[in-house]
């Protein structure tokens, strides 16, 4: 398939507008975008030594608690039940189970563990489920993340009160591109979902998809969207698409890597305080390119064998490649930092 016949299985909806006040208006971001990338890669990191440490990198572990069996029609997903990919459905985890991979996740150095659900939105019985996974995980010492679909009134204040520190729901690209990729929710739905995360005053997590043949326009109308948010995500995962066979967008041409580097570059320049998080894709990266996403300004990654059902970099390869780059993780970075004084 070609960029421009493989996502055009929706009808086009309509955009949703940026604010007239936006601090980062569409113009400023495409311009970013088109700046030289040599003198891209310089301004962003610029922004980011201005406000983090150099060469600190988080390690996040994500887990798929619930896997399969989707109603959503996400043309990236090879969870969604509508597709055959090879995914098998299966029930939800028991707590034992993740559990033990948290302890493992610990240990290997991450710190902060996101447990994933392949649902349209969590039931009642699916939640006091992941308020114990939740309250047992925090018990470990680690910052919790979830990411469960659309979220109900009430639903983000009882994660919040289980101890959950982060919420997952991604834009996943610009609105006008959206309804290219999914039909099944609204873009709305997902501003919702972030409304109620927010008021619950749970810390978000939200980034987007890249190469899912989207222009350069709608890439920066992603990061305008994530930016002009307030306020903008604690978290912002960037995702390079894994094409799976039998999903819609299979078949797609690859994104320029230098383009995804750019992505990067931009998300860093404009929430110059999130945590920009190399997600998905990093397998087929390699490491030159991994090494200028760090450039750019990314200071975290999934870390393990697994995201989700898409194979990611093995742990062992990650530590490598950061020991060859000098980079350390977070862990080490707060091991090494001063206590501070008790007092009032």
């Amino acid at each position: 398939m070609s960029q421009t016949t493989a996502v055009s299985f929706h009808p086009p909806a309509a955009a949703i507008k940026l604010p007239e006040a936006a601090t980062w208006p569409l113009a400023d971001v495409l311009a970013l975008f088109e700046l030289p990338f040599n003198d891209l890669m310089f301004k962003a990191q610029t922004v980011h030594r201005a406000h983090f440490p150099a060469g600190d990198v988080e390690l996040a572990t994500l887990l798929s608690i619930k896997t399969g069996g989707c109603e959503e029609d996400c043309g990236y997903c090879p969870q969604a039940a509508r597709y055959d990919t090879g995914v098998e459905a299966k029930k939800i985890l028991d707590i034992d189970t993740v559990i033990d991979a948290a302890k493992q996740a610990k240990a290997n150095g991450a710190t902060r563990f996101c447990m994933g659900a392949a649902w349209r939105s969590p039931k009642e019985r699916d939640m006091d489920k992941v308020e114990e996974m939740v309250r047992e995980v925090k018990a470990l010492g680690m910052e919790t993340c979830a990411t469960l679909g659309m979220l109900e009134e009430g639903q983000a204040d009882r994660l919040k009160n289980a101890g959950l520190d982060f919420y997952n729901h991604n834009l996943d690209t610009a609105p006008e591109f959206y309804n290219n990729v999914i039909s099944t929710r609204e873009y709305q739905d997902r501003l919702d979902t972030l409304g109620r995360v927010r008021s619950a005053g749970l810390k978000v997590c939200c980034g987007g998809i890249v190469g899912m043949g989207e222009s350069r326009l709608q890439r920066a109308g992603l990061i305008a969207q994530l930016a002009n948010l307030n306020p903008y995500p604690e978290s912002v995962p960037v995702n390079h698409l894994v094409q799976v066979e039998g999903t819609p967008l299979h078949g797609l041409d690859p994104l320029d890597p230098f383009e995804f580097v750019r992505t990067i570059a931009v998300a860093r320049i404009t929430m110059p305080q999130a945590r920009v998080r190399l997600s998905a894709g990093r397998r087929q990266m390699g490491e030159a390119v991994q090494a200028m996403c760090f450039l750019a300004g990314a200071n975290s990654i999934f870390y393990g064998d697994k995201l989700l059902t898409t194979d990611n970099p093995e742990a062992e390869d990650d530590r490598a490649l950061l020991n060859k780059l000098g980079l350390v993780t977070r862990a080490a970075t707060l091991d090494s930092a001063p206590k501070a004084a008790c007092g009032g």
